[in-house]
């Protein structure tokens, strides 16, 4: 039974690459944007308490996201394991999750980061921009996003890495390709936890040997 983690910036495909791989592990892909989309569509307690923030422009607190995760969890679709995408982003998520899982003697098994240049990354979102209409998204205001990613998750890759769960995966070239990357990652910690060093890495030369 998988229970992981898949994070990677804005541009990095990680949306694509949760589903692909969520589907190939027989395991459901569990989106902090979905949950808080449902909840608010269905105004849940939780979604209306979310949806005062939102309206607001205002981040959703840790508080209420963190119970929303922990509804989701329960559901029946993820006791056979599941992907999680977008949470958790903080070092409090981190607690909160561990908590969740300790509950039901459950934890995280892999933690994969899908890692693409900042240069390459401002290309792909200024081209969705481009198609998309989004004037605002200037190169600037990409890059300052990328910025706050990397700010914002650095805590946590760290604290998984000293667990010896995370690896990180090359999300350049075809998306096939880095489909399999992510695969072969997933096997080899899940193969070797426990034994794995902090960090290890899966590059396009490793996945073609």
């Amino acid at each position: 039974m998988t229970r992981m983690l898949i994070m990677g910036p804005p541009g990095s495909g990680k949306g694509t690459q949760a589903a692909r791989i969520a589907d190939k592990l027989g395991i459901v892909a569990i989106s902090t944007g979905d949950i808080f989309r449902y909840n608010v569509k269905e105004m849940t307690e939780l979604g209306k308490e979310a949806k005062v923030f939102i309206d607001n422009g205002d981040f959703v607190p840790d508080d209420v996201t963190n119970r929303m995760v922990a509804d989701r969890l329960t559901h029946s679709d993820a006791e056979r394991g599941f992907l999680l995408d977008g949470y958790p982003r903080t070092a409090g998520q981190v607690k909160a999750l561990d908590a969740m899982l300790a509950e039901s003697g459950q934890e995280l098994a892999v933690v994969v980061e899908l890692t693409v240049p900042d240069e390459e990354l401002v290309t792909r979102l200024l081209h969705r921009a481009e198609v998309e209409g989004r004037a605002d998204d200037t190169a600037e205001v990409i890059q300052h996003r990328l910025d706050l990613y990397h700010e914002e998750t650095a805590a946590v890759i760290e604290s998984y890495a000293d667990r010896g769960i995370v690896t990180r995966v090359d999300g350049t070239g075809q998306i096939d390709d880095v489909t399999e990357r992510l695969l072969q990652a997933v096997y080899s910690v899940r193969e070797r936890t426990g034994s794995i060093p902090a960090v290890s890495t899966v590059d396009a030369g490793d996945a073609e040997s």
